[in-house]
């Protein structure tokens, strides 16, 4: 294939400026159908984007002919249904985070891309922004020595719900929607995790998923981190800190602060904007990796790790909650 052809199963707000255009932008790449369910919005979409088709059945899409490969922007419960009926359509899918509503259903996913022999990515995409490429550069140049631990604390203030709280849904809480991004780059920077230990609650009681999350763990390095998440606190603020033998690297997950390097010579920030489509340097290694012309660090072997991650904090609390 010299141009990957895309359709995207699922147009919504994600779509809009985050990913959709980035299919577009991305060289040896194009956008060509989109699906959604509402045929109104579907179509309003494709207009406003200059898409030439669009579709409110996802199989007519996947069973278009002019798709080669299928981006699937759903809430996680419809993930492996579409990536399952994509793959065995015989076409690669990019699928949005977290892969899916547990470990197990990662597990079909990735079963189904084998008997397909076709590819499977997952949209965890700072790995490959170039502010997080600078921390694993920095890393990676010794500057704080051997690394020891991390440290992640994640605030939020209550936001009125969505269906991102919906664990039927979403697979759980706000946990599941943001702290993947954090776990999943951190293993991308330390390498996957060997073992952990958490605990999730509901402190604000503004609904029924975990609002509240403390997890340790040691990663196969030698590393070891803790992570805290709370989503009923008095401001927002996430910040994550690696510290090794001669320094640390501390940065933001989401928030736009610079990357701050501390030692005992003293401090240096390096701050590095994000592009306007944030996806679209993932996007970009997924059409290489597609075209024969490079790899993408985000398959659904890296992304399945950080689901088990999370289905390890979390079972106590919905095995207690059934």
């Amino acid at each position: 294939m010299q141009t990957i052809r895309w359709g995207i199963i699922g147009c919504g707000d994600v779509t809009e400026v985050k990913s959709g255009p980035g299919f577009q932008k991305a060289e040896h790449s194009e956008l060509v159908a989109v699906m959604r369910r509402d045929a109104a919005l579907a179509e309003d979409y494709a207009r406003r984007h200059n898409v030439p088709k669009w579709y409110s059945d996802a199989e007519q899409l996947i069973e278009d002919p002019q798709v080669d490969a299928v981006y699937i922007a759903t809430p996680p419960a419809f993930h492996k249904e579409y990536a399952i009926k994509a793959m065995k359509a015989g076409k690669p899918v990019y699928v949005e985070k977290p892969m899916a509503m547990n470990v197990a259903e990662c597990e079909e996913m990735l079963e189904a891309s084998r008997q397909a022999d076709v590819p499977l990515f997952v949209a965890y995409y700072r790995r490959q922004l170039p502010r997080f490429l600078k921390v694993k550069e920095l890393l990676e140049s010794g500057i704080i020595g051997e690394v020891r631990l991390v440290t992640t604390i994640h605030l939020g203030q209550f936001k009125k719900s969505s269906w991102r709280v919906q664990p039927e849904i979403s697979g759980g809480g706000l946990f599941v929607d943001v702290a993947s991004h954090t776990l999943d780059l951190l293993d991308y920077l330390l390498g996957p995790i060997a073992s952990i230990q958490g605990f999730a609650g509901n402190q604000g009681h503004h609904y029924e998923a975990e609002d509240i999350v403390t997890g340790t763990y040691r990663f196969e390095s030698g590393v070891y981190g803790t992570g805290n998440w709370c989503f009923t606190s008095y401001e927002d603020m996430d910040k994550n800190e690696i510290v090794g033998t001669k320094g640390k690297i501390t940065f933001s997950t989401f928030q736009n602060n610079p990357i701050v390097v501390s030692t005992l010579e003293g401090e240096e920030q390096y701050m590095i904007e994000h592009p306007h489509h944030i996806q679209q340097p993932l996007i970009q290694t997924v059409v290489d990796a597609l075209r024969g012309q490079g790899i993408c660090s985000s398959t659904g072997s890296s992304a399945i790790r950080t689901s088990k991650v999370m289905d390890d904090i979390l079972k106590a609390y919905y095995l207690k909650e059934r």
